[in-house]
């Protein structure tokens, strides 16, 4: 065991911390910092003098990007003679945030993740309290230990253990029928509008807001327009807690 990894072990004013991550996830961590970030939400995050928050929204936003690539691949893999649009069906299964949510509560994040109390009494914000901090730590996993180690992470320690594939095959997350219904059972509106594209999108590429009362709750986008609404429904699911 190098000495580096000893003295972080036993001698680090920071040991405790690094030997519950150690346990949590199966590896000493190099750079602590991040994956106290990681585990940070906005909710008491501080701003930082060049304006930006030291949350987990920055980790977050690049674990989605390195988890999409890595369940991308594999799912390329796996089924070599599927459709792109089945492909990016089974991945929004995988990284949706019901299934990060278990995913990270399964690993034990809900002990870890620092956040102000009053949110529970929002929903629809505590919704994606555990998913966020999921994507956050595959961020700082890979800043801190590189892609092939995320990558192996990933497969190893989240998908082989926790996530039946060929399960979730079989498995319908229908969020547009569960949000049409939601919206029926409460009298509200519902409407799926197709935005014109943006500046320098592909005229191929369907955006679509997912309106209910008026107010947008969701955007989906996608090549295809039916995977665009799905996408859009999940993320309103998502911001409504249901």
């Amino acid at each position: 065991m190098p000495f580096s990894t000893i003295y972080k072990l036993y001698f680090s004013p920071k040991r405790k911390y690094i030997n519950l991550l150690r346990n949590l996830l199966g590896f000493v961590p190099g750079n602590v910092n991040l994956y106290r970030m990681a585990f940070r939400h906005r909710s008491v995050a501080i701003i930082l003098k060049n304006g930006t928050k030291n949350s987990n929204e920055r980790l977050e936003f690049l674990g989605d990007a390195v988890l999409g690539s890595v369940i991308a691949d594999e799912l390329f893999k796996l089924y070599p003679y599927r459709t792109e649009g089945f492909l990016t069906e089974m991945r929004s299964k995988i990284v949706s945030r019901v299934n990060l949510n278990q995913l990270a509560r399964k690993l034990g994040l809900n002990e870890l993740i620092e956040y102000d109390n009053r949110i529970v009494n929002f929903p629809t914000k505590q919704s994606s309290l555990l998913g966020d901090a999921f994507e956050a730590l595959v961020g700082a996993i890979y800043l801190d230990k590189g892609y092939d180690f995320t990558k192996n992470f990933i497969i190893s320690r989240i998908i082989k253990p926790h996530i039946d594939i060929l399960m979730l095959e079989k498995t319908e997350a229908n969020f547009k029928s569960k949000l049409i219904e939601w919206c029926q059972r409460h009298g509200k509106d519902i409407l799926f509008e197709l935005a014109e594209n943006g500046e320098g999108e592909s005229s191929k590429l369907f955006t679509i807001h997912v309106l209910i009362d008026g107010e947008s709750k969701g955007i989906g986008r996608d090549y295809n327009k039916k995977n665009a609404e799905k996408l859009a429904a999940e993320k309103a699911c998502e911001m409504l807690g249901l």
